[in-house]
């Protein structure tokens, strides 16, 4: 494993929490970091000028993964509610397209916006009921897939990964060009890779090229990959790792050709997700399993803004 970086002077310091159950998604909003709970279902957020903590939104229904368009709304992976939902600037949200082919998908975990305000998502099973009735049988695939609108601006979800069976974190390049996905749970799967799907014009992806395998040692199988974030030079940063097997907890470095260039050492628990903040994108944040959200400051790297 590569573990010569550049600065090695990374510090993470604990800045939210510890709060209970499960961490989700990390997004800065422009002044301050969103992070989800999914079991609390809440989306918090963290402001960095004065170091409070504060609910942003409430009776989220498990959403998961979210994410800051361009408008400045904000998209969650509602992994209780089955749907993709779209906050919007004025406090109100809305609910984007539901079926795939007149079929209701999975349990949608991850999601990243393009330049053309599509939103991909990983979309899953999930072994936690939706709420209400189970009158809508989940899909017979479990794949990433995108929303985009239609001429009469109504939301469509077109599936974009035919080989995936547990697609978690979803990433696009900064030009586009490549879906980058991790498949696998993060530790029972018997595949857990971090793949680099070509993207084609069409909205179609090419063959997968496999950047990272994760395996197993005398105390089990090493955790994969749960979440991804871009910084400005194209590198690809990726939380995976546990203390209960590998080489634990570990925040992952791949260059813009796809190389392991190189990793940190993560304080916390199985790091979830991650994103650049700071006015000039220069501090990382991560959710962790153990409940707290971390920042690391004054980094060699930049985040990249779409």
């Amino acid at each position: 494993m590569v573990t010569a970086t550049p600065g090695d002077d990374w510090k993470f310091e604990r800045v939210a929490g510890p709060f209970p159950g499960n961490m989700g998604g990390v997004a800065w909003d422009g002044e301050g970091v969103l992070f989800s709970l999914p079991e609390a279902m809440v989306i918090k957020r963290f402001d960095p000028a004065t170091g409070a903590t504060s609910d942003w939104r409430k009776y989220t229904g498990r959403a998961n993964g979210i994410a800051v368009a361009r408008d400045g709304s904000v998209f969650a992976a509602q992994e209780g509610g089955r749907r993709v939902i779209q906050y919007l600037p004025d406090g109100s949200a809305t609910v984007t397209g539901l079926r795939l082919a007149g079929a209701v998908h999975n349990h949608p975990c991850d999601l990243v916006v393009d330049s053309r305000d599509r939103v991909w998502f990983s979309d899953p099973h999930h072994g936690v009921h939706a709420f209400g009735p189970q009158v809508f049988p989940p899909l017979d695939h479990a794949s990433v897939l995108r929303l985009e609108r239609d001429e009469r601006r109504a939301w469509q979800i077109r599936r974009v990964t035919f080989d995936t069976t547990v697609p978690r974190a979803v990433l696009l390049s900064a030009d586009e060009k490549t879906l980058y996905v991790s498949e696998g749970d993060t530790t029972r799967s018997a595949l857990r890779e971090l793949r680099a799907y070509p993207a084609r014009e069409d909205g179609t992806v090419g063959a997968y090229e496999v950047l990272q395998t994760f395996g197993r040692d005398h105390r089990g199988a090493h955790r994969g990959i749960e979440g991804l974030c871009l910084d400005s030079q194209g590198r690809v940063l990726a939380c995976g790792g546990g203390r209960d097997a590998g080489p634990g907890p570990m925040i992952y470095v791949f260059d813009a050709s796809g190389r392991l260039a190189f990793t940190r050492e993560f304080p916390g628990d199985a790091p979830v997700r991650c994103a650049f903040g700071g006015a000039a994108l220069d501090e990382l944040y991560v959710s962790s399993a153990d409940g707290c959200l971390y920042r690391a400051r004054g980094l060699p790297l930049r985040g990249f803004a779409r």
